[in-house]
């Protein structure tokens, strides 16, 4: 694996890679409830893709690549914890490996109970109004990646973009995009089993 290239076709084998990974580990035909409350027939966790070794590479490049092309004036990328987590770290990792360093940062659900009572944690190495990339693993309603919007914003952060693996096509993007933020999905529910 050539760690450094990002040419369109071996981004496309790293896709190609990825979405097996994605559809082997995470992809369950199911019902379930999602945490928007709504049912579906079908459930995807992408941590358990993201926090293989494989998995991390791959989702660390193919964002990274993305958030390069779409916004390359970002210098963060984080999100909603627990979700961006293993996704911040690995755009995180990738970028510095590509001397063009984005730094991470996690959004809490809830402040710090102690200590500085802080909603990010990785806010002190980004400056005041930084342009960052707000990354998510599944869109359903939008609500986490809304959060993460709104959050970054109170604490002088400019969110340019979302970046998700998955849409699940189901109005997260356009609740986003309401915010004037535009949304950019690695894959969409059509690319898994119906």
């Amino acid at each position: 694996m050539n760690g450094f290239e990002l040419g369109p076709q071996a981004l496309e084998a790293d896709r190609r890679r990825l979405l097996a990974l994605l559809t082997e580990k995470s992809y369950q035909k199911r019902k379930v409830t999602l945490a928007s409350g709504r049912e579906s027939d079908f459930y995807i966790d992408c941590k358990k893709t993201a926090l293989t070794a494989e998995g991390h590479w791959l989702v660390g490049r193919l964002l990274f690549a993305a958030i390069a092309k779409q916004t390359p004036q970002a210098t963060g990328v984080g999100g909603l914890t627990m979700g961006a987590d293993p996704l911040a770290s690995a755009v995180s990792l990738v970028s510095h490996l590509a001397a063009k360093p984005l730094q991470a940062f996690l959004v809490r659900k809830e402040p710090k109970g102690h200590g500085t009572g802080q909603w990010i944690e990785g806010r002190s190495s980004l400056a005041d109004g930084a342009q960052v990339a707000i990354v998510e693993d599944v869109i359903t309603t939008g609500g986490s990646a809304i959060k993460a919007i709104e959050r970054a914003r109170a604490e002088g952060l400019t969110p340019t973009a979302v970046f998700a693996l998955v849409d699940r096509q189901e109005g997260g993007r356009e609740a986003i995009s309401a915010l004037g933020v535009q949304v950019v999905s690695l894959f969409t529910r059509e690319d898994f089993p119906r």
